[in-house]
């Protein structure tokens, strides 16, 4: 009997946990703050590898598709990382997101490569946004110029 009554204990634990994880997979969408005060907005594909507490994807905005890397996510937080090239110089754009609901509240900031695209100097300070949940096939939006 105590054995059965631990067991339901356990499983009831073990729900809880999981019902507090946010689901991130899928498209998110975000006007992501730039230079001179300009937004651009971003999509974010997540694919979530539950029992690796993995994501892969993809963040898509005015210079195409690029690939996660490093992602990783523990209930309701996620991270990666993207890498860009520009003129030879290797710059990691890192992220780290809490969710709430149908909205994560992300920071992102620059490593490596002296300085941010278009700057000079060394990378600029970590720059806060908000990513929505876009709906259930939506396409994502055309690449600005």
């Amino acid at each position: 009997m105590i054995k059965k009554l631990a067991l339901a204990a356990l499983v009831l634990a073990l729900g809880s946990v999981t019902a507090l994880a946010a689901d991130f997979n899928g498209k998110w969408t975000a006007d992501v703050p730039g230079r001179n005060g300009n937004t651009q907005t971003t999509t974010f594909t997540f694919t979530v590898d539950a029992t690796a507490m993995t994501v892969t994807g993809t963040v898509t905005g005015r210079m195409g598709d690029m690939p996660i890397t490093n992602g990783k996510v523990t209930a309701d937080t996620i991270s990666f990382d993207v890498v860009r090239n520009f003129n030879g110089n290797s710059i990691t754009i890192s992220y780290a997101g809490k969710a709430d609901g149908d909205t994560i509240k992300f920071t992102r900031t620059f490593a490596g490569g002296g300085a941010a695209p278009g700057g000079s100097g060394g990378p600029p300070p970590p720059v806060e946004f908000t990513a929505t949940r876009a709906p259930a096939g939506a396409p994502a939006p055309p690449a600005t110029q």
